[in-house]
C-alpha cells in the first residue's frame, strides 16, 4: 500500500519518533554529525549566490526532510516553522591547485549548522578553472542516500520529478529470514582480518573519485551477465587484490563490505529518517581472475535477490524493540566486523539547475564506528562516478580509482 506523503494535508507533526537506524546512526557517532553529501558538478558560468537562495527559499518549506532538527531532549525529531535561508545556503571558491575531487573533500570538513537549527546546508562552490558545484549535505541521522537523492532533486532541480525507484515490498523466502539472522550473529563474531583497512582511525578523512561512462558498466554486465552494481563490486573486488599485492606481494582474504539497501517506499521520497537496511557481502579479493571473481559477486548478489535479503531484514528490525535493533545496527557495520559500505545510488536523469545540466553527480558520507573505508557509485544519466572516501592512513588508497578502472578494461577484455 503506498504511504499518504508527509505533509501532504498541508501540516507536519512537531514532533517525529527516530527509526531503528536514524538511532543506530546517532550512537556510532555519539551524537555528532556525520554529513551525507551529493556534489553534483557543472561546467560554464555559475548562477549567483542569491538565485540560488532564492530556489531553496521557494521550495524548502515544502519538504519535510529539510523542515526537522534533531531534538535535544529525546531520541526523535522536531519541526522548525521557519528556515532562515541565509544560514543554509552558502558559497565558497576553491584554491587555485584544487583538483575534480576537492568540492567533496570540503564537505566532508565543513561543520556541520549546530543542533539548533535542521543539519542541512546547500553550497556554491566555484571551481578554480571555470565550471562549479552545487552541494547537498545533509547528517546521516536525519537522511539515507537514496533521501538525499530525493530531497536534493526537490529543492534544486528545475524539474523535481524523477530519481531513484521507491522500494516495493514483497514476502522474504525462509532462506533470506536465515541469512539476516545470520548477518545479525556475525556482528558479534570475532573481529574479521582485513589486513589491506585493519588499523586505528586517525579521525582525518579524505576521498578521490574517478568517473567512467555508465553504458560501458551496462556493455559489461551485458557480457559477462550481471548488473551494473555486480560490475561495480567486481572491479573493486580487483582493485583492492591488486592494491594489496602491490604493497605485500600476498595475495587479500575475501573483503567483508556492508551494503545498504533502500526501503524508501512510494510517498516516503523525502521524508526524514532513514530507510535502509544492509547486507554483508564478501568480495573475492583473493581471486585473481577478474572473470572468476564477477561469476562469484554475481551468485553473492542473486542470493540476495532470490532469497529477497531487504525484506527479510526490514522484516526482522520491524520485530525488533528498537534500541535494541539500533545497538544490533551498530554491531552489524563496524570496522571490526567490515572493511565498510559498498554502496550504489541510481540518481536517474541529470540534475538540472536553472538552465544547466549537471556533468556528473557523486553521493558519499563520512566515516565513524572504526570504519575506515568505505565506496560509492553515483549513477547520473550517462556517467557513473566512483568515489573512495578513506582515512588518511591508507596513504595509497587514492590508487583504487585508477585501479577500479584498470579491473573494468581486464574485464572488457576478459
Amino acid at each position: 500500500m503506498t504511504r499518504r506523503p508527509l505533509g501532504t494535508d498541508g501540516c507536519l507533526p512537531p514532533v517525529l519518533r527516530m527509526g531503528m537506524a536514524d538511532l543506530a546512526y546517532r550512537l556510532a557517532t555519539h551524537g555528532r554529525p556525520l554529513p551525507v553529501v551529493f556534489v553534483f558538478a557543472f561546467g560554464g558560468r555559475a548562477p549567483s549566490l542569491d538565485a540560488v537562495r532564492a530556489r531553496v527559499a521557494e521550495r524548502a518549506h515544502r519538504i519535510p526532510a529539510l523542515r526537522y532538527r534533531i531534538a535535544p531532549d529525546r531520541p526523535g525529531f522536531r519541526r522548525v516553522d521557519r528556515i532562515a535561508v541565509e544560514q543554509h545556503v552558502h558559497e565558497v571558491w576553491l584554491p587555485e591547485d584544487a583538483d575534480d575531487a576537492e568540492a567533496g573533500r570540503l564537505m566532508l570538513t565543513l561543520p556541520v549548522n549546530p543542533d539548533s537549527r535542521p543539519r542541512w546546508d546547500v553550497w556554491l562552490v566555484h571551481g578554480p578553472t571555470g565550471g562549479y558545484s552545487l552541494c547537498y549535505r545533509s547528517d546521516h541521522t536525519v537522511q539515507d542516500g537514496v533521501g538525499a537523492a530525493h530531497t536534493a532533486r526537490a529543492l534544486l532541480a528545475d524539474h523535481p520529478e524523477g530519481g531513484p525507484a521507491a522500494y516495493r515490498a514483497a514476502r522474504p523466502t525462509a532462506r533470506g529470514l536465515v541469512g539476516a539472522l545470520g548477518d545479525a550473529v556475525g556482528g558479534f563474531r570475532a573481529p574479521t582480518p582485513k589486513p589491506a583497512i585493519d588499523g586505528a582511525s586517525s579521525g582525518r578523512i579524505t576521498l578521490c573519485r574517478t568517473l567512467t561512462p555508465l553504458a560501458r558498466l551496462r556493455a559489461i554486465g551485458r557480457v559477462h551477465g550481471g548488473t551494473v552494481n555486480d560490475v561495480y563490486l567486481t572491479a573493486l573486488s580487483h582493485a583492492v587484490h591488486t592494491w594489496h599485492m602491490k604493497a605485500t606481494g600476498t595475495p587479500h582474504p575475501p573483503l567483508p563490505v556492508a551494503v545498504p539497501m533502500s526501503v524508501r517506499g512510494p510517498g516516503e521520497e523525502c521524508a526524514p529518517g532513514n530507510r535502509m537496511v544492509t547486507a554483508r557481502l564478501l568480495l573475492p579479493c583473493d581471486e585473481p581472475s577478474p572473470r572468476v571473481a564477477f561469476a562469484r559477486v554475481v551468485a553473492a548478489t542473486s542470493h540476495l535477490r532470490a532469497s529477497r535479503r531487504r525484506d527479510a531484514v526490514r522484516l526482522l528490525l520491524s520485530a525488533t524493540p528498537r534500541a535494541l535493533g539500533a545497538r544490533l545496527g551498530t554491531r552489524m557495520v563496524n570496522g571490526d566486523v567490515v572493511a565498510g559500505p559498498a554502496s550504489s545510488v541510481n540518481f536517474g536523469a541529470a540534475l538540472v539547475h536553472q538552465g544547466a545540466a549537471s556533468r556528473s553527480a557523486a553521493v558519499f558520507s563520512g566515516l565513524a564506528a572504526g570504519i575506515r573505508f568505505l565506496t560509492t557509485l553515483t549513477s547520473q544519466h550517462d556517467a557513473a562516478c566512483l568515489t573512495v572516501v578513506h582515512d588518511e592512513t591508507l596513504a595509497s588508497a587514492d590508487e583504487l580509482p585508477d585501479l577500479w578502472l584498470a579491473a573494468l578494461l581486464e574485464l572488457e577484455r576478459a
